[in-house]
């Protein structure tokens, strides 16, 4: 159930130490979240000095009463970017046509932009399910 949780084009917030919380796109694999990034963020010059991270991977639909959370933390790695993986995350979110993508995306498999990954393969991972029944399914009244 996890696995097909996180196999959906979801939002990740991840925190790390200072505390500092942003969005970002993951691919999970092989029980590992991987996280684009590059010289254009912080995260890799905040995970050099301070690994430890945590990350929450939620959805809360009013209209259908889904409400779920996969939350996990552990001490993150940069690793070298690869373009497979990076296409894998990209077409899961913008579609296979590459060419519909906005230009900086194609950069990231295409272009040297400094890309790496972010790497949290987690020491503690759990999901919640608070899904309820919802009161106006298809929308509200």
């Amino acid at each position: 159930m996890i696995d097909d949780f996180l196999a959906r084009p979801l939002t990740a917030r991840v925190a790390t130490d200072g505390p500092t919380v942003r969005p970002t796109w993951y691919q999970w694999e092989d029980g590992a979240f991987w996280i684009l990034s590059g010289p254009w963020s912080r995260l890799p010059a905040l995970l050099a000095s301070r690994p430890r991270i945590a990350l929450t991977v939620d959805v809360c639909e009013l209209d259908t009463g889904e409400v779920v959370q996969v939350l996990a933390r552990g001490e993150a790695e940069l690793r070298p970017f690869d373009v497979a993986r990076g296409r894998r995350k990209l077409v899961r979110y913008l579609g296979a046509d590459e060419r519909r993508w906005d230009p900086r995306f194609r950069e990231y498999l295409h272009g040297d932009v400094g890309a790496v990954w972010v790497h949290l393969r987690p020491s503690r991972l759990a999901m919640k399910d608070l899904s309820y029944e919802a009161a106006f399914p298809g929308g509200r009244a």
